[in-house]
This record gives C-alpha cells, structure tokens and sequence, in this order.
C-alpha cells in the first residue's frame, strides 16, 4: 500500500512539472547600438510586473525564460532609452536596438568618487561633452570651458600660445589664496599653475595647455556643496572632473585626425604715422612754450621714414595638429590609446608652442568579482616665449610705442642695436631685435599616470583602490645678447649679454581607497553609501642660476659667462590626509536625499586648526513622478532640488603658520633674524553654501531647461593682517574677512527642428553679485599698478567687489583752456590722491554662452557666441598712447587726433603740453565698457556616404572647416575686451596694459576611422 501511494504522488509531481514547464518558454535576442551596431553588454531585461529578469552578456546576448503567453519586456540600461516591447505567445526571438536617452536628465555623470543618473542628481553639476568642442582648436582643458556652462567664467588673458587662463566658477571667493577651481582628470587632482617660474610682464603660461583636450570623453563641472563638498578643504572654488576616453567591448577603432589653420590677431591697433607723429609732439612742446626747433627731442627729426612696427613683429601664424588614436576591446579587456602632435606658431616673431602627447587607458576583467584598470597621460611640451605686455622692453609693447621715423634695419640690413635708434630713454629699442635676437624656451613635461583595482567583497559590496601620481618638470633656457635692451646696457657690466637657467620639479603622490554599497528594498527605497580615505603627498624643487659678461653673443649658456653671481634653490612639501562619506537615498525615484562630508587635515595650517570637517546635505522631489502629473502630458520631467553645505580653500603658500628665520644683513655682518610670526590659528577658508534649483525637460526632451539661484559665504579668509610695526613686523598670516557671492544661472537646450534637418540649441547664463563683506579692518587696500592710492588702479575695500576700480573721477576737458577736469569730491579746491574714489569694477552683470547645431545628411554647421556683459575695462594703454603728459617719446593712438586744440573744441581728450601731468591723471577717463559679443566659433563638416568611404575599407571620413574669434560687437576702444595683463589677478584683473590681443584662427581638418 505504501508503494502504491508513493507511486501515485511521484506522478502527480511529475506531471506538475510537466505542466510547468509547458507553462514556460524561452526567448533568446541581441541587443544592439542604434548608433553603430554595435553589442552592448549589461543590458537589463526584465518581465514587467515581475522579478523575473536577466542581463545581457559581452556580446549583447541574453536568453530567458518567460512565462506562456503575451508578455511585455523592459530594456534598461543607463544613459540609453528604455524600452517596453510586448511579445506574443509565437514569438521566441527579441532583437532590440537601443538609442542614448533623448534628454539629458538621464545621462551618466560623474560626481566626485562616484557616479550617477542625471535624473537622480541634487546638485548643481553641469556636463560638458567632446563634441561641444571638438571642432574648436582649444589648447588646454581649461579653455574648452569657455561659454560652454553656466556659472562658469573663462577668460584668456592675452593671444600667446600656452598662455594663461582665468577661471572662476560662481566668483571670486579670496583676495590672497587660489581662485582657481580643483582640476581632477581621471581621479587625480592636478597641478594647474604655470609651468615657467618668471612671468612675462604679468603673463603666465599654462601647465593645462600639456594635456590634449583631444583625448577628452567628458568634464563635468561641480558648483554647490552637494556635489563638491565631496572634495572639502580644497572645493570651494569648484570641481573640474576630466574623464578621459576609453576603450569600449567592440572591435578595434583606428581614427586619424588632421587639422591646419592660420592665425592672426583678431585686430590690430591704430598708431599714428610719422608725419602725424612729429605735427603732434610740435604742437606739445609749443603749447608747452617751447621753441620746437630748439627742443632736442625732436630736433632734425622728419617724417622721410615711416614704419609700422606693429606690422614689422607680427605675422600669420601657422596652427597645425596632428591625431591618431586606437580603441576597443571585448568582453575581458579593453583599451584606449592615443599620440597627438600640436604646433602653434604665435603670431609674434619667435613666438611658437609646440606639444607632444600620448594616452595608454587600459581596463581588464580579471573575475567576475575583480576588474582592474591602468592610465597614463603624457606631454612634452616646447614653448619659445617673447617677452610681452607690460614688460618695458615687451615685443608687442615695444612695437606699438616705438617712433614710426626710425627702421629696424640699417642700410646694410643689419638689426639696429638698442642704442642705436630712437633717444636714449628706455622704451625706445629696436623691438624686432627684441623679438628675433633672445632665447626664451621652456621645456615642459607633465605626467599622469595612475593603476585601481575595483574588486566586489559580496554582493552589491565594492572596494576600490587607486595609486596616482601626478609629475611635472620644466627647464628655462633663456639668454638676451648684447644686441637686446637687457643684454645690450642693463646686464651691469658693460652690456655683453645675459643669461638665466632655471629648472624645477614637482610631483603629487595620491592613494584613494573607496567602499561602496548599493540596496534596494522592496524596489522602493533605494541607498547608495560611500565611504573612504585620501592620502595626497606632494614635493616641489627649483633651482635657478644666472650668468653675464659673455665673451661674445655667439656663447649662449651660463658656463660661458664672465660672471655668474646671482642663483637660488629651494623645496617645498605638503600633505592632505582625508576622510569622507556619502549616503544617497531615493524613495520609488522621486524624493532624493543626500549627506555628503569629509574630513580633511593639512600640513599648511596650524596645529590648532589643522583638521576640519565640511558636511553637507541637499534634497529633490522629482515632482514628475507623482500622480497628479500623470495628465500633464508635456512635462517628462521636473524636479526641484536643493543644498546646503561647507567647503574649503587651503591653497596658499606651505607652512605660513610657522614662525620662521631668514638670512640678514646688518652694518656689513650676515646673520639670522625672525622672518615670520607664528599663528598656530591659521586654518582654511570656508565657504558657506547654499543653492536651489530645478531641472524640468518638456515634450519627450525637445525642451530642457536648468535653473540655479545661490548664495555663498567665505570667510576665514586667508590674509596678511596688519599689526603695529612696533612688533617689528608689519603683518601676520590669518583669516580675518569675508567675501559674498549670489547668484542665478539658467541653462536652456532645446531640438527645434528633428526631420530630415536636424536643428539643436543650447544657451546658458550667468548673472553673479561679488561683495566684500569685511575686511581685517575698514582701511582701503591699493592694487594693481600702485599699492599707496597715489595713481593705484583697483581697490579691496568693504561694500565693493573685488577687480574694483578706482581713480579720480573724469568730468570731461575744459573747451575754454583744454584742461581735464576731475570731481573735487572733498571739496578742497585742488586734485589730489584723496580725491581718488571707485570709479567702476570688472565684474560682468551678466555672462554666458549660445550654441547652435545644426545637420542635415552628411552636414553639420556650429555657431558659437561667447558673451560679457557690464563688466568694466581699463585701458591703461592709453596713459601711454594718450596724452601721456611728460612724455612724447612714444608713438601715440589716432584717438589722439582728437585733442583739444583750440579754445571752443569740444573733446574728451585734453590738449598735448610737454611736462603737463595733470591732464593724464589716472582717473575713469581710461576707463570703458568692456561687454562684448564674440562668434567663438563657426564650424562646417561633412561626413562622406558610409557607401562611398566602405569601398576602400573605411569606417568613415568627416572633412571640415573651422574659425575661432571671427567676430567681436564690442564698444571697448582697444585691440581686445577680453584680455587681462595681470593673467589670473583676483584683486587688478580687467586691466590692458600693453596685452596681445586674442588670435582668430582658420582651420581645415579631416577625421578618418578605420
């Protein structure tokens, strides 16, 4: 009987699973790119309203079984659109093509150590994609920025190849410590100051301008707390996350680049000619009650020659660069490499960059538990420099004051020498010779290289390690022969040439380690958690030597020189051990949480105040995921975000809260003397942040836009506080002061057309409010060309934003005697330095940039505005090239042509008089709007038939031209609004003294993929 029975109940599991399994049946497909075939991995496939799923493996295959009947399948990967595809009872293969998401509030992006979906972020991040600026012959990362994102601010200071740029995210936030944002290209943090260490006339070069921009995938631009507070004591002038490109599971990729232009200065100023020259300094020296014929300055001086010296050290500069790269992979390995040649001929004489890069990123799936990955960017770079701006013996300076009634070249034609031309004042020299005779090269290289280890301890459990290190080096050969205003009679002993060595390294060790955990309960409330350590070690050396009384201009180096008593060395280190968590949390994808901080200690503070913490906490609603907005069918997303947080600024010299010693001179006797106070207080700068904002897209992504509004407190600020000089000492290094920044920034990006045409626009804006709230104490501190108030062309001062301007004020020119007249502001009767009072600031009211795409077929066209608006210039060329006053030894502008001349005339330039300084006070006569509105760029491409370009065995060919700075509506009466001599200056920036103009450039290329 028991038998029987055991019998009968495996027949009835028998047949149940027979039953079952008739139930069932299997659906096998590919998933593929609807962009280019190819296979993509990882692809979620799950039945809807189950949990039943799988994904799809290196190939894009997947095979699952699924329950009889009609079902519906759900695609889903990040950054791509999902899909639903319903399958009827006969059907048993699914091949699906999947495409990017149509809006941006879905894409991938990077935040900080980690990364997530646009939808699910709450901070303000922007994204900025290679193809924004593929077209445009950006040098270094910095300035691929430009116009691209809101908030943030780029200018380039001057027209020199590899020179500096100026970038501020959300304003100013220091008067003494960086204003520069943290750079991180593939997790490591990067040095981003100059690669020389002597500064031309307030010009810098540029250590970003070594990394190839052409081998960028991705930036991502981190502005409020909730996303860089990631970063703390080194975040509060923003996050700059560089992902460069890697390989990906497909097979190899072999593209070629090619690109050749011409440049030449976007415009080039207008100098009197001999003959209006030599009628003008007559007239001076006879309204100065002189007789002309008997005044040596211009005694048989005639306008039988008549040179165009701005013409004579300009040319047309050649930019050509040169690509080739490889990627690919598959399901175990990947790799991406690549090798780039640039080379820029400046548009000055002698006057070129030239650089060298190559990129090895290589990712391996060792397990399927354990992935490994290694980088490594590398740069060589040549950079021969001209001295410029507001050097007195500058190449562009020099040209635009030097008299038109003197050559260049003798009879012979031979290079006049610096005594043998012109008067014997100083800016009279030979600037071609001054461009043509000197060595000025600095060899620089960079290194980035770095090795992680992602490893997944249990399920949803990741440890990730990484090594990196970020190197630099940089040798200055320069030497100026006896022929040159420095070697010829300033090197001190007899003018026989002079020469300068110098040499420096440095190097950034990095070792981060990071956990993460990811759950998900009930597919309703979802975590993400972050948590890891940072160690940053870096050591600075340099060295200089310098050398003169060469024997002849034929022995360059320091070995040869008659005397070499002038050298130094130095070294420097600092370190940054760090601590830091995030905690993500999102419920059914619509109210998001976020609580990010880090703990961060550094060797440059005081022992007091060495460790600090910089929490932050922000918080979304995605309101489109509600039900009440299920019959709003337009909106396909809107959430409204917010933060509030702390970050930090320790970017200032190493160990200025030690009290230190120094080498001193006292009645002949050398010895040792306090050289620094102590402050063992000293801690970083923080920032108090606060932002709201909203990201909505409209009618499936046609219509997207992003709005920020933000206030943002520093204070602590990093600075010299005055003390009474009984202390023997006029200074302590403290925090003392406070700087405000608010602001609203809005991002619009819309698909206006999408047939067979194709048409997209972007627009961002910027309107930023800088204040200084406090100051040590309520005493006005001169900056820029004057630090006493006598003559001083900026001002820190509470109340006012930093890049203010003061000055006296300009009322317009007497038409009776000619004179300038000036605001008498205390009433005394007379102009005097305490007549001196703000007179405007270089800060623009509002910023931005407006972008247009358009394709059709194999066609695409890009426009591209950059703009400023409000903002103030100072066009202090023109204290020299107006009515200087005292001096008629340099050329001046053809604006002088309209002086006073007359009684009656009525002008805004006062008369020319030999000695008379009081019509070229500095005051808001120089002083003009600088907005500006600039087509940044115009390109045009086609991209050949993919039947045409198949027949030889090519993947695809784009031929294209493009044009940079084509354009300008400015009202600024100089070469250039854009430009900044004192490059990077917080507290004197807007000023033209003598800057290079912006280059524009004309470009053909071709792309070819194999």
């Amino acid at each position: 009987m028991k038998n029987y029975s055991r019998f009968w109940l495996l027949c009835l599991l028998l047949a149940g699973f027979v039953q079952s399994a008739m139930a069932q049946r299997t659906i096998t497909g590919k998933v593929t790119s609807v962009a280019d075939g190819s296979a993509l991995p990882g692809v979620n496939v799950v039945v809807k309203g189950s949990t039943t799923g799988t994904s799809t493996d290196a190939g894009g295959n997947y095979s699952l079984a699924v329950p009889s009947g009609t079902i519906t399948l759900i695609y889903s990967f990040i950054g791509l659109e999902t899909q639903e595809i319903t399958v009827g009872s006969g059907r048993s293969v699914v091949n699906v093509e999947m495409a990017e998401s149509a809006t941006e509030l879905t894409q991938v992006v990077v935040t900080g150590y980690n990364q997530t979906q646009r939808k699910d972020v709450i901070g303000a991040i922007t994204s900025i994609k290679s193809e924004k600026f593929k077209d445009i012959p950006v040098t270094g990362i910095d300035q691929a920025l430009q116009g691209q994102a809101s908030g943030v601010q780029i200018s380039q200071s001057s027209g020199t190849p590899g020179g500096g740029i100026s970038v501020r995210i959300r304003g100013n936030t220091s008067i003494s410590a960086s204003n520069r944002p943290l750079f991180i290209v593939d997790g490591v943090p990067v040095y981003d100051g100059p690669v020389s260490g002597r500064s031309f006339g307030g010009q810098e070069d540029n250590t970003l301008a070594i990394i190839n921009p052409n081998d960028i995938e991705s930036l991502e631009v981190l502005k409020d707390a909730s996303a860089k507070a990631i970063y703390g004591s080194r975040g509060a002038n923003g996050v700059v996350i560089i992902t460069t490109k890697r390989g990906k599971n497909n097979k190899t990729s072999i593209t070629a680049d090619v690109q050749r232009g011409i440049t030449d200065i976007v415009q080039r100023p207008r100098m009197l000619n001999a003959t209006q020259l030599v009628e003008l300094q007559r007239e001076a020296v006879t309204n100065a009650g002189q007789d002309p014929s008997q005044q040596g300055l211009i005694t048989g001086v005639t306008d039988g020659v008549d040179t165009d010296w701005v013409d004579a050290i300009l040319r047309q500069g050649v930019l050509q660069q040169y690509q080739i790269s490889a990627a690919g992979g598959n399901d175990r390995t990947r790799f991406y490499m690549s090798g780039n040649v640039r080379d820029e001929e400046g548009v000055q004489l002698n006057n070129r960059f030239t650089r060298y890069s190559g990129a090895l990123n290589l990712d391996h799936k060792a397990s399927n538990k354990l992935n490994v990955g290694a980088n490594i960017n590398m740069s060589i770079s040549r950079n021969d420099r001209v001295k410029g701006d507001n050097f007195l013996d500058g190449v562009y300076s020099g040209a635009i004051k030097s008299l038109p009634f003197y050559a260049p070249y003798n009879e012979q034609g031979e290079l006049y020498g610096p005594n043998s031309i012109g008067y014997a004042g100083f800016p009279n020299f030979n600037p071609v010779g001054q461009a043509l005779l000197p060595r000025f090269t600095t060899h620089g290289l960079k290194i980035l290289a770095g090795i992680n280890a992602d490893y997944e301890l249990v399920r949803n459990l990741r440890f990730r390690t990484k090594f990196s290190m970020d190197y630099n080096n940089a040798e200055e050969d320069q030497y100026e022969p006896s022929g040159t205003a420095i070697g010829g009679f300033l090197a001190g002993v007899g003018g026989r040439g002079y020469g300068v060595y110098i040499t420096s390294t440095s190097y950034t060790l990095i070792n981060s380690n990071v956990l993460t955990y990811y759950l998900s309960l009930n597919d309703t409330h979802h975590f993400n958690a972050l948590l890891g350590n940072e160690i940053i070690y870096s050591q600075g050396r340099a060295s200089n030597v310098q050398g003169r009384l060469f024997p002849s201009d034929d022995f360059t180096y320091i070995n040869s020189a008659g005397i070499v008593d002038a050298g130094g060395s130095g070294f420097s280190q600092n370190g940054l051990l760090s601590f830091f968590g995030e905690i993500k949390y999102d419920y059914k994808d619509r109210f998001l949480l976020g609580l990010t901080t880090r703990y961060d200690g550094s060797s440059r503070f005081g022992q007091n105040r060495r460790f600090g913490l910089f929490p932050s906490l922000s918080a979304g609603w995605r309101i489109s995921q509600e039900k009440f907005m299920e019959s709003v069918g337009f909106i396909s997303e809107l959430k409204l975000r917010g933060s509030y947080g702390f970050t930090g600024n320790e970017r200032i010299g190493n160990f200025q809260f030690l009290g230190t010693w120094g080498s001193v001179t006292y009645n002949g006797a050398t010895g040792v003397g306090p050289d620094n106070l102590s402050n063992p207080d000293l801690q970083w700068e923080r920032t108090r942040e606060a932002n709201i904002g909203i990201d909505a897209a409209f009618w499936d992504g046609r219509f997207t836009v992003t709005a920020d509004a933000y206030s943002n407190l520093t204070d602590n600020l990093l600075f010299a506080q005055p003390i009474p000089l009984t202390t023997g000492f006029g200074s302590i290094q403290g925090n003392v002061g406070s700087i405000s920044n608010k602001g609203i920034e809005l991002t619009l990006s819309s698909v206006n057309v999408d047939r067979a045409v194709r048409w997209t626009t972007d627009l961002n804006l910027t309107h930023n409010i800088n204040k200084v709230v406090t100051l040590a104490n309520q005493d006005t501190l001169f900056r820029g060309y004057s630090a006493d108030g006598v003559g001083a062309t900026n001002a820190v001062l509470e109340g006012q934003p930093l890049g203010t301007f003061w000055g006296l004020k300009f009322l317009g020119v007497d038409p009776a005697t000619g004179d300038a007249i000036y605001e008498d502001i205390n009433g005394d009767g007379r102009i005097s330095p305490e007549d001196g009072q703000v007179i405007g600031n270089a800060q623009p009211i509002l910023f931005g940039g407006f972008n247009n795409r358009v394709t059709y077929k194999g066609f695409d066209l890009g426009v591209f505005f950059q703009f400023m608006y409000g903002n103030k210039t100072l066009n202090f060329t023109n204290a020299t090239l107006i009515n200087a006053g005292a001096d008629i030894q340099n050329n001046q502008h053809v604006n002088a042509w309209r002086r006073w001349k007359n009684p009656g005339d009525v002008t805004d330039i006062p008369r020319y008089e030999l000695g008379n300084t009081y019509n070229n006070f500095h005051s808001s006569r120089f002083l003009e709007d600088g907005s500006y509105l600039r087509l940044k760029n115009v390109s045009l491409g086609y991209t050949l038939p993919a039947r045409w370009v198949g027949k030889v065995k090519l993947s695809s060919v784009r031929v294209f031209a493009s044009g940079t700075n084509l354009w300008t509506l400015t009202s600024y009466s100089g070469t250039d609004p854009e430009v900044s001599t004192l490059d990077g200056s917080t507290t004197a920036q807007g000023i033209d003294f003598f800057t290079l103009p912006q280059v524009k450039t004309m470009m053909l290329g071709v792309t070819v993929k194999f």
